[in-house]
């Protein structure tokens, strides 16, 4: 067992495929899409239908993009796909940068379709962080799927696993580091976790320059509407 493998189901996570096939996966991945409500959050919500998210997760999906850009030279694609629409997730779009926000999106294979021919990516290149039913589709046809899965819904981990819809299952429950455990385990497919933490540590030229593409990237924010894919305001 490589230490990679080890680290991970030490902490309860489950490498659906050997780690040398998730590798070959990670090599073709030019976008990260995460779900929110479940994924970011524990899926609870208050009485105005808000969640939170933590900043573990939001520091490992900007490590995972700087992991990225070692690589490649250029940002990966990053978008936040909900069935819903949330604030949070708003704020988190606006401040981490990601390309694209896709609310209250029942059918999320529509927005992903939207966003590779927006991209010029495939579905195939995209790797998908999830947890629920509405994920499904999108599960079903992206390239390295990371599913969250929940104590409370056994017989649906059970279904995601026979219909060979995960690549890996995450130890950690949603909103309580799940998206971090996921960002590491690509940043050790990728290889390059040492370089990573030590270019942030010590805020090196290749990271400020990294830093300045990523704060450079304007967000656009889209919703179904009428069975149409609008863009619409953050404040709407």
């Amino acid at each position: 067992m490589s230490h990679l493998t080890q680290i991970f189901t030490e902490i309860g996570g489950e490498l659906i495929l050997p780690e040398a096939a998730l590798i070959e996966k990670m090599k073709h991945i030019k976008a990260f899409v995460f779900d929110w409500d479940g994924v970011f959050t524990d899926a609870g919500k208050d009485h105005l239908l808000q969640s939170r998210f933590n900043e573990a997760d939001s520091m490992g999906t900007n490590l995972l993009r700087f992991s990225y850009y070692l690589h490649q030279k250029t940002l990966p694609t990053a978008a936040i796909i909900s069935g819903e629409k949330n604030s949070a997730a708003f704020t988190f779009i606006d401040r981490e940068k990601f390309h694209a926000s896709y609310s209250k999106f029942a059918n999320k294979i529509d927005a992903a379709k939207h966003l590779c021919a927006a991209h010029h990516i495939s579905l195939n290149e995209i790797a998908y962080v999830f947890d629920d039913v509405l994920d499904l589709g999108l599960a079903a046809e992206c390239g390295l799927r990371i599913f969250i899965p929940r104590d409370a819904n056994p017989l649906f981990n059970e279904y995601v696993l026979k219909h060979h819809l995960a690549d890996y299952t995450t130890g950690s429950a949603g909103g309580t580091g799940a998206v971090r455990e996921a960002c590491e385990l690509m940043i050790g497919l990728n290889g390059n976790y040492e370089q990573v933490i030590t270019e942030r540590k010590n805020f090196s030229e290749t990271y400020s320059n990294y830093l300045a593409l990523r704060k450079s990237t304007i967000p656009v924010y889209y919703t179904s509407q009428d069975s149409k894919i609008i863009e619409v305001s953050i404040k709407d």
